[in-house]
């Protein structure tokens, strides 16, 4: 790596990353509707769904988040938990479990690594923890290719569950 090459930090993440967070949902959603996929989000921007300014702000507060930074800008955040949303049609792990809540990344900044850096920082965390099994669940539509990358992230297909008409996969990856 070179001294022009952009570096990735991680670093924990808090309240005041909510908007930073909100923004990259909101460009999220607007990406994926314009490749045509309207079904994993939707089309309302994700600051403007009912609930879904608190719910980041949630995820600040009361869950274990944590920032990627591209050279000091945020470029992508996750959240982990000790389990599943509730919201969500998953039971808990038979055995500590630590979840990934939400993956998110500036789409701008899309193809530099930043997702799967945020996923084996989060490896790295369940394993300080002592905790071994990490889960994610996300959208299994379309052709499958957030199943996928996923998968390329070391994570392997676990149950299969629909959220009304919504496709969901429920991926682990075992760290310890």
């Amino acid at each position: 790596m070179d001294d022009t090459t952009p570096r990735i930090r991680i670093r924990p993440g808090g309240p005041a990353d909510a908007p930073a967070v909100l923004g990259m949902l909101d460009g999220a959603v607007a990406w994926m509707n314009s490749r045509g996929n309207t079904e994993q989000w939707g089309t309302t921007p994700y600051s403007q769904k009912p609930g879904g300014v608190e719910r980041v702000r949630r995820y600040t507060t009361e869950n274990m988040p944590f920032v990627a930074e591209l050279d000091g800008v945020p470029a992508g955040a996750l959240v982990l938990d000790t389990g599943p949303s509730p919201q969500m049609p998953v039971a808990p792990a038979a055995e500590p479990e630590r979840y990934v809540r939400l993956l998110v990344t500036d789409r701008r900044l899309a193809g530099r690594g930043i997702g799967a850096a945020l996923l084996e920082h989060a490896a790295e965390q369940t394993r300080q923890a002592g905790v071994s099994l990490l889960r994610v669940d996300c959208w299994a539509g379309g052709g499958g290719e957030l199943v996928r990358f996923y998968e390329r992230c070391g994570f392997t297909r676990a149950a299969g569950f629909l959220s009304g008409t919504w496709p969901g996969q429920v991926l682990e990856r075992r760290v310890g």
